[in-house]
């Protein structure tokens, strides 16, 4: 809401209140087959940092994502560059399933998606390393702005990013891979294209373009940040749109749900019994 979604076009909910998600996960997982999940890139990462401690969870989470997006039969699904793997795993499920359940029914249960990626910072990366994504759940709080950050904590991480040592500024120089990170930040949240930046930029030294770009994400965070603490200082009527959205989320949910259990063949639940 912050960023400015509308609650009255899009309703906002959190997935743990809709159940639909989780029953639809599992589901799911039975038409799954384990070697798709085994070739997830973001499992093989993560499951290298964790070893013996990584979870069925994070191993599972590729269908509860593909789940979130097949219950509201979305046509196209907003995602960064590093989520496209999954959303085509999304789209090799709900493939699958169609084709073994729904054979024999007049239409198939789920739509596959298609991802929309925007061509420009579609990928940010961190600040401590060009070649990693940014991601808030990095141990290293300096590796990411927080879209909470104060400007302050904004300057500093700025301030003290990786950098490299060649003169000027300059994007897709595959051995200045921070340069084109802080380059792709400044577009987002400028909106200029890359020859009126590097026009601006181009010559400047990092002395020079760090307190540019800090001033420029500070102030494109503001609006958002401003909207965020009035939004929290009302909290009745955050859990209202809350509620309201998951009222709204759970009946588009509970029939695509209901769908795909009928597909596998389970029993409706019939009229209650009478006494």
């Amino acid at each position: 809401m912050a960023a400015g979604i509308d609650p009255d076009q899009t309703p906002i909910f959190l997935q743990s209140h809709v159940s639909a998600h989780a029953e639809l996960t599992w589901l799911l997982n039975c038409a799954t087959p384990m070697n798709w999940l085994e070739r997830m890139i973001q499992y093989k990462e993560k499951a290298v940092k964790q070893g013996e401690n990584v979870g069925v969870g994070l191993f599972d989470y590729p269908v509860l994502m593909a789940a979130d997006i097949l219950l509201y039969q979305a046509g196209l699904v907003p995602v960064g560059e590093d989520q496209r793997q999954h959303l085509e795993l999304t789209r090799d499920i709900a493939r699958r399933f169609n084709d073994q359940f729904c054979k024999r029914k007049k239409r198939k249960v789920f739509r596959e998606p298609k991802a929309l990626i925007v061509e420009d910072g579609a990928r940010v990366m961190s600040l401590t390393d060009g070649t990693s994504k940014m991601s808030k759940s990095a141990e290293l709080d300096a590796s990411r702005i927080n879209l909470l950050d104060p400007p302050d904590v904004i300057a500093k991480k700025i301030k003290r990013c990786k950098t490299d040592t060649f003169a000027g500024l300059e994007w897709d120089n595959p051995e200045r891979p921070e340069c084109t990170n802080l380059l792709n930040i400044y577009q987002a949240v400028t909106d200029l294209d890359r020859e009126a930046i590097l026009d601006e930029v181009g010559d400047l030294s990092w002395g020079a373009f760090k307190p540019r770009l800090a001033d420029a994400v500070v102030a494109h965070l503001e609006p958002i940040q401003t909207r965020y603490h009035d939004i929290m200082a009302d909290e009745a009527g955050l859990y209202d749109v809350l509620r309201k959205g998951a009222d709204q989320a759970d009946a588009i949910a509970t029939e695509t749900l209901d769908a795909a259990k009928d597909a596998m063949g389970f029993l409706a639940r019939g009229p209650p019994r009478r006494v």
